[in-house]
């Protein structure tokens, strides 16, 4: 039985994730799921090398492949912030109505809102790095949020070929357009090679 652990307790990402890898491993586990307790300090500089550590510390722990991913949003016009700062980006406890709303005060006066959302995910078992994929989803930033679905700046992320943000985009379309859903895919490929 082949079965995935899945380096976060964000539900979010869970859901996100069984959606697209749901078929390709027979159980799919959050940390929770698991009962492992592990708090990885994510002090990379880039998102590889944060994906990297979780997915490696925890393959550590247990059986079968660990699988990792660091995201964020990088805007153009602040210089590629929050970046791998996102999760964390109004400080320390900050949530997802904070970190929107201090990305909406930074942007305010810009007239280039071109913003991607980028995903590295790592994949490791035994304590080694067996795959690493990186992709990206292009948008920009609106003036307001809109939309009920999704998490964290998805409410602000506007794709233009939808015409809508990535939280009123329905989950079965962002789990196809997604920078999550992007990088899962090329995982996906590279797995099955192996």
């Amino acid at each position: 039985m082949s079965k995935l652990i899945i380096a976060t307790n964000n539900q979010g990402k869970v859901r996100e994730i069984k959606a697209i890898l749901g078929g390709f491993y027979d159980e799919i586990l959050s940390l929770k799921d698991a009962g492992i307790v592990a708090d990885v300090v994510e002090d990379g500089k880039t998102f590889h090398e944060n994906a990297a550590k979780k997915a490696v510390e925890i393959s550590r722990m247990v059986d079968g492949d660990v699988l990792a991913d660091d995201s964020g949003l990088c805007v153009d016009a602040l210089d590629g912030a929050p970046g791998i700062y996102s999760a964390r980006f109004s400080g320390e406890g900050a949530d997802d109505r904070k970190n929107n709303e201090k990305l909406l005060s930074l942007v305010k006066n810009e007239s280039n809102r071109r913003a991607r959302f980028v995903c590295a995910l790592v994949l490791a078992n035994g304590g080694r790095e067996k795959l690493y994929v990186e992709d990206c989803a292009e948008g920009k930033i609106i003036d307001e949020p809109r939309g009920e679905n999704g998490f964290g700046y998805d409410p602000l992320f506007y794709v233009k070929e939808y015409g809508q943000t990535f939280a009123q985009i329905p989950a079965e379309t962002k789990n196809v357009i997604s920078h999550r859903a992007k990088a899962l895919e090329k995982l996906k490929k590279e797995v099955e090679k192996l």
